[in-house]
């Protein structure tokens, strides 16, 4: 009764979740969860967007250098007065009461509409700098977008294979528990008959309740793991992974190879990349604000009629622009955008070292993780044959309550330690591929695999 009412608490449980869910779990293999990852992520989607606007910001800089043309109307309500002097000629006005000098006033309101192009020829160096910056900034949002995409990848594969291992640490939980079960019932028949005492009895009934315990705190880690991959993929009613933890039995490609990809593929390193060559355009334009500009010009007056006496016709022309002083010291400007490139050059180099760092740890680790789920293949057929013999000698008195405990718990223990050595393989492997910028590669080392945890 004691067993039943165990296993119906912890349906009753798993059931209720499930049923609080919308809808019922998905099945997916890891290449459609990743291909699910990629199109439903909000991260990837916000990188996305800042590559578009990045896109879009350069080609607003293609047109930089060609004519700018400028439309502009004012209505004027003005008055003008002109001073003419009569010079030789005044002495025979004087008689007429005309005083010299002479003056001429005019008020009136006016139209003034004017379209001025203006060209420039020489920027000491501003429009190629603002080229090279909107560039730069295009590369830097193209590398965090996959940035976001490895880092999204990495993610799926630790929720994944996360809640593969705990799938594998429940059902191992749940066989210890069945084990244990029959044990205490092997017990209690044998405490009748007076063939144990009654403290082996309670040796198997303490066993039994530890791993009814154990079997519980599993099922709450695998109903926190479907959580994590079911918000991950935006999937409401949970996902049930499919592609089993697993191990490639032979060794993965020298660690130099790695490395190599990691140099040369790292998303962190194209960043860093793009912000020295926006350093560098920042000396480039700041550099140009000590040079002239030179560039040219023309305007045209549509309504002469009432043009104000001042105003040309028309008027083409060179005009050379220098700042001779200026309320920010540009020496300092110049020198302030060099440290920033030196910064980001010196980052640079200390993320180069950081990955391959990573890189080395990441593949010892997984090599590590290799010999040991092989070498737990012996140790798992040890165990199950242990177990055998220590049922079959408690049954004929050859061997106490607590041999089969321990037998059972280590069968349990060496099942949950070839489950966990297969994912730690799997973590080491994602992490590998994601510091040497292949994480989308995960499915090619899937296919491969020839050890699976079923």
């Amino acid at each position: 009764m004691q067993i039943r009412l165990t296993f119906a608490v912890i349906a009753l449980a798993v059931s209720g979740q499930a049923a609080a869910q919308d809808g019922a779990p998905i099945a997916l293999d890891y290449q459609t969860a990743q291909q699910r990852l990629l199109e439903q992520s909000d991260a990837i989607a916000a990188s996305d967007a800042n590559v578009r606007g990045k896109e879009a910001q350069v080609g607003a800089t293609r047109t930089l250098g060609r004519p700018e043309v400028d439309f502009e109307a004012q209505l004027l309500d003005y008055q003008k007065t002109l001073y003419l002097p009569l010079g030789s000629l005044a002495p025979l006005a004087e008689p007429f009461g005309i005083e010299d000098p002479l003056r001429f006033r005019r008020q009136e309101i006016a139209v003034r509409p004017i379209v001025t192009a203006t060209v420039p020829f020489y920027s000491g160096g501003q429009i190629t700098g603002v080229k090279a910056g909107a560039q730069a900034q295009l590369d830097q949002a193209q590398a965090e977008r996959q940035g976001s995409i490895d880092k999204a990848l990495l993610q799926l594969a630790q929720a994944y294979y996360g809640q593969q291992l705990a799938e594998r640490a429940l059902g191992v939980r749940r066989d210890v528990l069945a084990g244990l079960d029959r044990h205490l019932a092997d017990a209690i028949k044998l405490e009748r008959e007076q063939f144990i005492s009654h403290a082996q009895r309670l040796q198997a009934q303490v066993a039994r309740d530890d791993a009814a315990r154990e079997f519980e705190k599993a099922a709450a880690d695998l109903a926190t793991a479907n959580v994590a991959l079911a918000g991950l993929l935006r999937a409401p009613g949970g996902v049930h992974p499919t592609t089993p933890l697993f191990v490639i039995s032979q060794r993965l490609e020298p660690l130099e190879t790695y490395q190599a990809a990691a140099l040369d593929a790292h998303p962190e390193l194209a960043r860093l990349r793009a912000l020295e060559a926006q350093a560098e355009a920042g000396v480039t334009v700041e550099r140009s604000k000590q040079r002239p500009m030179i560039y040219g010009f023309g305007q045209y007056n549509f309504d002469r009629r009432d043009a104000l006496l001042t105003d040309p016709d028309w008027t083409v022309g060179i005009g050379l622009r220098y700042k001779i002083a200026s309320g920010m010291g540009r020496s300092q400007a110049v020198e302030a955008a060099r440290q920033t490139a030196l910064q980001a050059q010196a980052g640079l180099r200390e993320a180069r070292t950081q990955i391959e760092i990573g890189v080395a740890r990441a593949w010892h680790e997984a090599e590590a993780a290799r010999r040991s789920f092989l070498l737990l293949d012996s140790a798992l057929e040890s165990a199950t044959e242990n177990l055998r013999l220590q049922s079959l000698s408690y049954r004929e008195q050859q061997a106490t309550s607590l041999d089969v405990i321990d037998a059972e718990l280590g069968l349990g223990r060496a099942r949950i330690q070839r489950a966990q050595a297969a994912h730690d393989y799997v973590l080491a492997l994602a992490q590998l591929l994601d510091l040497s910028g292949q994480s989308a590669h995960l499915p090619d080392y899937i296919a491969r695999a020839d050890k699976e945890i079923p």
